[in-house]
């Protein structure tokens, strides 16, 4: 009987998991599933679970041949286990939140689909065509999940239910996606394609009322979901165990820290001023904005094509295939900023998404020089596509499938620290926005640990925020909207999110942490002979991973 490696393992799981999943297949750059929908019925879930299960075991019983499949076999095994954990717990079938589920992979994988050619459009026609038995299949698993008490707060069953009447245009100003779509193929002559699109938007309709008449009243009246669940869902995030408690502690220092900077910031741009002086500042001059949203994707696009040719072959090795982002507008208005990855062969390539709220038409690009870091290089699309580029050291899943909060959003937020340190934040004005955006990643530390698991705020607080008060949704909101300059709408969605992904948003700055501390100890082992870009080298060339999978494989460097 011949032992298959770990590699041999993991790549026979990409093949035979993206047969069960083609959404998944197609998000992750897998050709040869894109007239298919995944199947989201109880006997689809149950097919996916068995895969992950039976792999897991033959991962478990084989030897890894050296270090490198050491991390491949640590990685796999970290990540899906959790996931048959989710699945005991009752978490992962009856996921619904204004940010992830599988009504919205159904909505978002048309954004990633090939367009040009007949075998492209035949293939959009065959997904739309199969979304009414794609969401029964769905509506069947939420069903059986709700019947033995696996439900989520009815909040995101309402919120949810409000972006299906957007994306289908009966609210907002995006109008009907699916008819958008077949416009935006320049198929407006094309009957078939138009009657599928249009059975696609009534059974995302007809789902959007299951969700709202049947759903909501079964949705739990509590938003915050306990410490039990919390803790499953934070080392899912993180692929890490932290102490919950020290962790919101930490949230807070971490918080006056960066407030602190934001001051000596301010002092900076508009001596003797405020922070929110010098926001108002920068924003009533006129040379710092910028007007409409195409004008706007194309400053993005301007910086990060800037970015990649000032940083490839100094201080980072950024491969060809690479050196290519794309800035997109989302076909959608509910207010997210999110990276996808390139496709296996790099014909798709990696792209930075914004789903621009309703009325936003001005914008303030120092505000926005960080997230063009953060979402393109040195942050998420140097992390990916260069794991997707790896085929000499990394196996298939770890290439296209594995990924990680905490590792990702972790180094994204320590590549925004990182291009300060390289000298590319010296406009303080660009300074702030980092910094407003890292104080809105540490507060959301203290918020979402704090109201899933109803802790006190401290009674000595820097920020005198309601002292020996317990924590709730509407505090939340409070708290954020004090520490946050983004639009009211932003900051609204910002924490819904939080209560519907609980564990998710403190993944960014633990991980900033982790990923900082880990550095640390690698420097402090090569003391002078530590070379930076090497470091970056030798741990992107991990692939994702969970974040004590990480610590690991860098003790080893």
């Amino acid at each position: 009987m011949t032992t298959r490696t770990i590699d041999a393992l993991c790549d026979q799981f990409v093949e035979d998991y993206t047969s069960l999943d083609p959404i998944a297949a197609t998000m992750v750059g897998v050709a040869g599933h894109d007239d298919r929908l995944t199947d989201l019925s109880p006997t689809g879930y149950d097919a996916r679970i068995a895969l992950v299960r039976a792999a897991v075991e033959a991962v478990e019983a084989a030897t890894p041949a050296d270090d490198r499949e050491a991390s491949a076999r640590d990685a796999f095994l970290e990540r899906n286990r959790l996931e048959l954990e989710l699945e005991a717990a009752g978490l992962n079938r009856s996921r619904m939140s204004v940010l992830w589920s599988g009504l919205h992979e159904i909505r978002e994988v048309f954004d990633l689909m090939p367009t040009d050619g007949e075998e492209a459009i035949a293939n959009i026609g065959a997904r739309l065509a199969a979304i009414p038995s794609a969401l029964e299949g769905l509506r069947v698993t939420l069903s059986d999940e709700a019947r033995k008490g696996n439900v989520v707060a009815a909040r995101q069953y309402a919120e949810v239910a409000e972006q299906v009447r957007r994306w289908t245009g009966q609210t907002g100003g995006g109008g009907d996606f699916f008819t958008g779509l077949v416009e935006r193929l320049g198929a407006d002559d094309d009957t078939e394609l138009l009657a599928h699109a249009a059975s696609a938007s009534r059974a995302f309709a007809s789902f959007g009322l299951f969700l709202s008449d049947e759903l909501e009243p079964q949705g739990r009246d509590k938003e915050g979901v306990g410490r039990e669940h919390y803790a499953l869902a934070s080392r899912y995030f993180l692929g890490a165990e932290v102490d919950l408690d020290e962790t919101y502690a930490w949230g807070w220092t971490e918080l006056k820290r960066l407030s602190d900077l934001m001051d000596e910031t301010a002092e900076a741009i508009l001596p003797g001023s405020t922070v929110d002086e010098a926001v108002a500042h920068l924003e009533a001059d006129e040379s710092r904005v910028v007007t409409g949203r195409e004008e706007f994707r194309d400053w993005m696009q301007d910086l990060a094509d800037r970015t990649i040719a000032g940083l490839a072959d100094t201080h980072f090795d950024i491969p060809q295939p690479i050196r290519r982002i794309e800035c997109m507008l989302a076909p959608t208005n509910d207010g997210a900023i999110y990276y996808t990855g390139p496709s296996e062969d790099f014909s798709r390539p990696g792209r930075m998404w914004w789903s621009v709220p309703d009325g936003i038409e001005t914008f303030h690009p120092w505000r926005e020089v960080t997230t063009v870091f953060h979402e393109g290089v040195p942050g998420h699309h140097l992390q990916v596509a260069q794991t997707a580029y790896r085929k000499e050291s990394l196996n298939r899943w770890q290439r296209l499938m594995c990924w990680c909060s905490g590792h990702g959003e972790g180094w994204a937020l320590y590549a925004e620290r990182l291009m300060d340190e390289l000298g590319h934040l010296d406009d303080p004005a660009d300074k702030l926005g980092m910094l407003d955006g890292q104080s809105m990643r540490a507060a959301r530390v203290i918020v979402d640990i704090g109201m899933h698991l109803e802790l006190e705020i401290p009674v000595d607080n820097p920020f005198g925020f309601h002292p020996g008060e317990t924590w709730t949704p509407e505090l939340g909101l409070e708290f954020m909207r004090q520490h946050c300059r983004m639009d009211d709408d932003v900051i609204q969605f910002e924490v819904k999110r939080y209560l519907g992904l609980p564990g998710q948003a403190p993944s960014y700055k633990v991980g900033e942490r982790i990923w900082l501390e880990s550095r640390a100890e690698v420097q402090a082992r090569h003391g002078d002979g530590f070379d930076l870009k090497a470091f970056h080298r030798s741990a992107l060339d991990l692939g994702s991973l969970g974040l004590d999978p990480l610590r690991a494989a860098l003790a080893r460097l």
